[in-house]
């Protein structure tokens, strides 16, 4: 009875180091992240980058031209729009060994870059142009994010400095909300709120405000 027991605690004891061990020998899980660059000179910007983590709706932009000073800014991604980007990225093996660019002679468009890191893993893809279908999918997204915090930018100085001139932005918004290219207009709700409701602008801006913020609404 007694080496019964002394058999049975030794193989428990032993299974839990093994269990302990692996556990210590497993690697942490790691946080992905996706980022976008886009470099052209000449253009206007000539420098974009947007980096997203899969984890969290916190996600960081720069948009400037090539001789101003760098620096990144925080901005929203939500969930649902991350998940597809991050879907995409998979589809795409991460970047891993592709070959994204149309390799034919058509207009230089700007070096794009996609780059997916987790822990110490990387990989990342440069391109001109591309034709591969969620390649193309995935760089609309972060055209669509840029041009969409653009907007914002604007929208925000002219609050600030410019109430005269709010209509204006709000009409080249209004463009592009028009033809689908942002992918979370939502984000812009609060300032189109505050504009509506403000009677420091003129009214033509507040009603135009007010419009897009109840068709943004609608959208969901």
């Amino acid at each position: 009875m007694t080496r019964t027991f002394f058999l049975r605690s030794l193989l428990l004891l032993g299974a839990a180091c093994l269990i302990g061990g692996s556990a210590l020998a497993s690697p942490a899980a790691c946080v992905a992240k996706l980022t976008f660059r886009r470099v052209f000179k000449g253009s206007s910007p000539e420098y974009i980058e947007i980096s997203v983590r899969e984890d969290s709706d916190l996600a960081a932009y720069e948009i400037r031209q090539l001789d101003e000073d760098a620096g990144g800014s925080p901005f929203q991604v939500g969930t649902v729009l991350r998940g597809k980007m991050f879907e995409l990225a998979a589809e795409l093996k991460h970047f891993q060994g592709q070959d994204l660019d149309v390799h034919r002679k058509i207009a230089y468009l700007g070096e794009k870059t996609f780059h997916w890191d987790c822990g110490t893993e990387f990989h990342e893809a440069k391109f001109n142009y591309t034709m591969n279908p969620a390649a193309s999918q995935l760089l609309q997204i972060f055209e669509g994010l840029a041009r969409q915090q653009e907007h914002a930018d604007l929208i925000s100085r002219r609050m600030k400095y410019d109430r005269l001139g709010i209509n204006d932005a709000l009409l080249q918004f209004e463009s592009d909300l028009n033809r689908s290219l942002l992918p979370e207009p939502k984000r812009l709700l609060p300032m189109l709120e505050q504009i509506a409701g403000d009677p420091k602008f003129v009214d033509i801006a507040r009603q135009r405000a007010r419009s897009l913020a109840e068709r943004i609404r609608r959208q969901g």
